[in-house]
C-alpha cells in the first residue's frame, strides 16, 4: 500500500511539474507574443496613419479608420495569445463571428450610411462648400460626417442626407466645373416682331459684365445666343443662352429675368397668360 501511494505521489508530481513547466513555457511565449505584437500594432498604426496622412484622406474617416485597424489586430493578439495558453480559440472565433453577425443585421441600415459615408470621403464625388442636386434637395455642403451629409438651402434651412442613399444614388453637383450655362425662356404674345425682340434681348446680354461675351478655349462656352424655342397655345416662346462663373449663375439668372420683363413691358412687348375662350351656341 505505502509502495502504491508512494508511485502515486511521486507520478502526480511529476505530472504536475510538467505541467507548471509547460505553463510557465506558455506564459512566457504568451507574454513575448504580447510584448512583439504589441509593438507591430503601433508600428502598423503608425504606417497606415502616414498612407492616409499622405492621400489626404478627412480627419474624421482617418480616426474611424485608425480606430478598426487598431481593434482588429488587438482581436487577433488575443486570439494568438489565448491560442499560445492553450486555450481553444474556435469558440472564442464563433463568439467574434456571431456578435460582428448580430450587430451587422441590427444595425443595416446605419452600415449602409457608414459604408456610402467611407466611399465619400475617400473618393470625395463632392467637397465641403459644394452646391449639389440630391434626393430631392439642394444647397451648399456644409459638413460631411461618418454617416450624413449636410447641406445648406439657399433660404439657410439646415438638411440632413444619409450617405447611404448619396452614394447609392443619383446626384448633381454644380461646383465642379468652372463655368455654367443659364438657360432662360421668355414667352410674348403672336403678332411680337421675333427679330426685334431677339435683338433687345441679345443687347441686355451684352450690358450685363456678368456674362461670358466670348468662348473660351477648352471650355463648352459660347458667346450668349437667343432663338425661337416653341410656338405655344398662348404665345412664342424665346430661349436665350448665357455662359458665366458657376458662382454668378444666380445673379445671371436674375438679371436676365428682371432686365427683360423691365425693359420689353416698358417698349410695349406683352407677356401672354393662359386664356380659355368660350363660344356660346344660343341653339
Amino acid at each position: 500500500m505505502d509502495q502504491i501511494f508512494s508511485w502515486f505521489s511521486e507520478s502526480a508530481t511529476q505530472n504536475l511539474t510538467g505541467y507548471a513547466v509547460d505553463l510557465c513555457k506558455n506564459i512566457v511565449a504568451a507574454i513575448v507574443i504580447y510584448l512583439i505584437g504589441k509593438w507591430i500594432i503601433k508600428k502598423i498604426k503608425t504606417l497606415a496613419n502616414k498612407v492616409m496622412e499622405k492621400r489626404t484622406v478627412e480627419p474624421s474617416l482617418r480616426s474611424f479608420l485608425s480606430s478598426i485597424i487598431n481593434v482588429v489586430l488587438w482581436l487577433v493578439l488575443i486570439i494568438a495569445i489565448v491560442s499560445v495558453l492553450g486555450i481553444e480559440t474556435s469558440s472564442f472565433v464563433a463568439l467574434f463571428t456571431g456578435a460582428g453577425m448580430a450587430i451587422g443585421m441590427a444595425m443595416s441600415g446605419t452600415l449602409g450610411n457608414f459604408a456610402g459615408g467611407v466611399m465619400i470621403l475617400l473618393f470625395k464625388p463632392y467637397k465641403v462648400g459644394d452646391y449639389i442636386v440630391a434626393q430631392g434637395y439642394e444647397g451648399i455642403v456644409r459638413e460631411i460626417q461618418i454617416f450624413n451629409t449636410i447641406l445648406t438651402t439657399t433660404d439657410n434651412k439646415t438638411i440632413i442626407i444619409p450617405n447611404g442613399s448619396l452614394s447609392t444614388g443619383s446626384m448633381q453637383n454644380v461646383s465642379t466645373q468652372p463655368y455654367r450655362r443659364v438657360d432662360v425662356n421668355f414667352d410674348f404674345t403672336y403678332g411680337t416682331d421675333y427679330d426685334e425682340v431677339r435683338k433687345a434681348i441679345a443687347d441686355i446680354q451684352s450690358r450685363c459684365p456678368l456674362i461670358l461675351q466670348e468662348p473660351i478655349e477648352g471650355e463648352p462656352v459660347t458667346a450668349p445666343w437667343q432663338g425661337l424655342a416653341k410656338l405655344g397655345e398662348s404665345g412664342v416662346t424665346i430661349a436665350t443662352r448665357s455662359w458665366c462663373k458657376s458662382s454668378d449663375y444666380w445673379a445671371v439668372a436674375g438679371y436676365m429675368n428682371y432686365t427683360v420683363y423691365q425693359e420689353l413691358r416698358k417698349s410695349g412687348y406683352m407677356f401672354p397668360y393662359n386664356k380659355l375662350d368660350v363660344t356660346v351656341n344660343k341653339n
